[in-house]
Order: structure tokens, then C-alpha cells, then sequence
């Protein structure tokens, strides 16, 4: 059996579980995505450059379709989660993705999925099909 661990000390304030548990919302996630490629996906803005500084709350309200309390909430928990950094410009906030922290979480799970695999079983090309070795 294997168990999964954090691949970052438990005494760090950051935690693949934390993370993931960030992401796992479809609306985090794809807000996320358009933070990491922002001048794709967003105006540019007034007061902030969308790369250097982020991009404005209201520009992410505007574009989900939800409302600017419940994007303040989402934008919380990927801060909390450590994916997002946050300032404010004036009377805003902008938010821009921690590249590094990204990075560390495709890492931790590159490392925990890699050290479940191999146990026993291996996929085929078809996800709903595990072969198990005799």
C-alpha cells in the first residue's frame, strides 16, 4: 500500500493537498488558467500591467459571469492555497499566479503519482481498463 505524503515538510505553510483541494473547483481552475496566460484572455487595463501587476478582480468578475463576492471568495482560497499572489492598486485588487508555487505542485504530484505507480498495476492506453501484473 502506498500512502500519499506531502512532498513538502509538514511544517510548511504550503501543501499539495491544499492545492488541489483549490483547484478541484471548475470555476478556481479556470480562472487559473487564464491568470497564467492573462494577456490572452483578459484587456489591458488602466492601472496595472496585466503581467507584472495581475489582473484586476473586476476584469476576472466580468469574464466568469459571477458575482464580485463570490470571485473575492474564489480568489481567497487560491491565494490560502498558495497559487495566486495578490495587491491592491487604488481601490483594486489583482491577483497573478505563483509561478513557482505551480511549478512546485506539478513537481509534488509528479513525484507521489510516480511513486503509486509501479506498485502492482500499470494502465493501458485506455483509462478504464488496469491490468495487474502476475
Amino acid at each position: 500500500m502506498t500512502i500519499l505524503t506531502n512532498a513538502y515538510p509538514e511544517s510548511s505553510s504550503w501543501s499539495t493537498v491544499a492545492a488541489l483541494k483549490a483547484i478541484a473547483n471548475e470555476n478556481r481552475l479556470r480562472i487559473l488558467g487564464w491568470l497564467l496566460d492573462p494577456t490572452a484572455h483578459f484587456p489591458p487595463q488602466r492601472d496595472g500591467d496585466l503581467v507584472e501587476d495581475g489582473v484586476c478582480v473586476g476584469f476576472i468578475t466580468d469574464k466568469i459571469g459571477l458575482s464580485q463576492p463570490t470571485v473575492t471568495s474564489h480568489m481567497s482560497i487560491l491565494a490560502d492555497a498558495g497559487l495566486v499572489t495578490h495587491r491592491k492598486i487604488k481601490n483594486w485588487v489583482f491577483y497573478k499566479p505563483d509561478r513557482q508555487r505551480i511549478a512546485r505542485l506539478r513537481t509534488a504530484l509528479d513525484l507521489q503519482l510516480g511513486a503509486m505507480g509501479g506498485k502492482g498495476k500499470e494502465t493501458t492506453n485506455r483509462p478504464d481498463e488496469v491490468q495487474t501484473r502476475r
